[in-house]
């Protein structure tokens, strides 16, 4: 077996013909640095649905509720943020925060819903 260079630390290490790393904290450490930038932006866009999921969930503790757009936006809530949509037959348009959702209504409403089988 020949002789190679660990790609995160550089020390020298016997091992199969494939291997890269020393150990696996080398090998972790790499991984980490290399998914840096993907796993920040993952993690604020995470970071954002997870708060309007809980601002849908204080504003709605019976499962249905009626609020007005400046009460979202009074509390953070960022409306181009959600998890899906739900299109209805008669063309209604809800859209999800996990299983926390709502749908626009007329002179700045919005209904809050709550979606049972998401979480059954």
């Amino acid at each position: 077996m020949e002789k190679r260079k660990c790609l995160e630390c550089g020390d020298a290490f016997d091992g199969r013909k494939d291997k890269k790393f020393c150990c696996d904290q080398c090998r972790t450490a790499f991984a980490n640095k290399q998914n840096t930038d993907q796993n920040k932006f993952m993690r604020n866009i995470n970071n954002i649905l997870r708060k309007n999921r809980r601002i849908l969930a204080e504003l709605n503790p019976t499962g249905k509720a009626t609020v007005t757009k400046t009460d979202l936006l009074d509390e953070g809530f960022k409306f181009s943020y959600f998890t899906n949509e739900y299109k209805t037959k008669t063309g209604k348009v809800y859209r999800f925060c996990y299983e926390h959702g709502y749908l626009q209504l007329e002179n700045n409403l919005f209904a809050l819903v709550f979606r049972k089988e998401y979480v059954e």
